[in-house]
């Protein structure tokens, strides 16, 4: 990876990023998404479920992105908090990674109960969702008919890929690594031009 971050002559410039993290052990690869999307010139804002800051620091997406990130609606001040329900307005893409088995299933009954699933359902751009859970949470009919309905809906799913799970065991559900996920995102944003609609005022970068 480069070590200029967010250089001007950087590819991604003018585009915004909506990363959402969820709470599972592959919260830390996410971390190196971000890292990469940023030196490309991208605007990177995240959101964190309160299980992922058990996994990765808030701290740490806002050294890697010059943002704070997003963790309880309810902590943030009135317009911040809306600043952030806003900001799906602003993003090209969003990712979310890891996707488990329950922010999966909330999106595809509608749920809207927490900031994660809020901003999901609030989104205006096309939607990346990296699945990392246990091999029998993935193969169960339930997470599967989840799936499925989400893909017609125009949802695009990367992974999961086949390899060692955090239970010990060996199955399908390990989230795919940075690099095949951002071999997926980039194409995607730059398929078309940037939305560059601005800043959401109230959103404080650090």
């Amino acid at each position: 990876m480069s070590s200029k971050r967010g250089s001007p002559s950087a590819g991604l410039a003018g585009y915004e990023v909506l990363v959402g993290v969820c709470g599972g052990i592959a919260a830390y690869k996410v971390c190196y998404v971000v890292s990469e999307l940023v030196q490309r010139g991208a605007g990177v804002t995240v959101a964190m479920t309160e299980a992922a800051t058990r996994f990765v620091g808030p701290v740490t997406f806002q050294a890697l992105t010059g943002r704070r990130p997003a963790v309880n609606m309810w902590a943030l001040g009135d317009r911040e908090a809306v600043a952030h329900i806003e900001r799906t307005q602003l993003a090209d893409l969003m990712l979310i990674a890891p996707a488990t088995a329950n922010i999966i299933a909330k999106t595809a009954a509608g749920i809207a109960d927490d900031l994660m699933s809020t901003i999901i359902l609030s989104a205006d751009s096309p939607v990346v969702l990296a699945p990392a859970m246990n091999d029998r949470m993935w193969a169960n009919p339930v997470t599967q008919r989840n799936v499925a309905a989400l893909r017609d809906t125009g949802y695009t799913f990367v992974g999961p890929a086949e390899g060692r799970l955090a239970c010990g065991t060996a199955g399908v559900g390990r989230m795919l690594e940075p690099r095949e996920i951002l071999d997926v995102i980039i194409p995607m944003l730059e398929a078309k031009p940037a939305k560059a609609i601005g800043k959401v005022p109230g959103l404080s970068d650090v």
